[in-house]
């Protein structure tokens, strides 16, 4: 809470009068953290609680809706107001993870198996190797673990 003084005169003639102000920082109820949530966990409702936080520290915060089913970025502290940086798309692959690889080209569709060269969600692109052969290939996360290929 900041303070200040206030001297003023309130009529000609008459001697200043100091008198003492205090401003209150405006408090609201925000939704936070509960818990400490790792790294690369889905957030759900009974993650969150509410808590009465200045208006500035709620500022930019994320709503319980949006936060839901959503991938914490990083470890996040219990009692953190979540922006939307905190968190990302579910990750549906991840690193080093085997993939099943569908390649299409026209009418032909081949399905192989490989590994995923970096973690990614619904509709991203990601790079996979073939465990067959070793070769690297461009794709798109179709699913859980599942990747599609589209050949010229």
């Amino acid at each position: 809470m900041s303070r200040f003084a206030v001297i003023a005169a309130l009529a000609v003639g008459l001697a200043p009068v100091p008198a003492v102000a205090q401003a209150r920082a405006a408090v609201v109820e925000v939704p936070v953290l509960a818990r400490a949530v790792p790294r690369g966990e889905v957030l759900g409702r009974d993650d969150f609680t509410d808590e009465e936080r200045s208006a500035a520290q709620a500022r930019n915060a994320l709503a319980v809706a949006d936060a839901i089913g959503r991938e914490a970025a990083r470890t996040l502290p219990a009692g953190t107001v979540l922006r939307p940086t905190d968190v990302v798309a579910p990750r549906l692959v991840r690193r080093g993870e085997p993939v099943s690889i569908t390649i299409r080209s026209g009418g032909l569709s081949i399905a192989t198996q490989g590994r995923a060269l970096a973690s990614a969600g619904a509709g991203d692109h990601v790079r996979v190797v073939t465990t067959s052969t070793n070769r690297t290939l461009d794709g798109v996360v179709d699913g859980p673990d599942a990747v599609r290929v589209v050949a010229p």
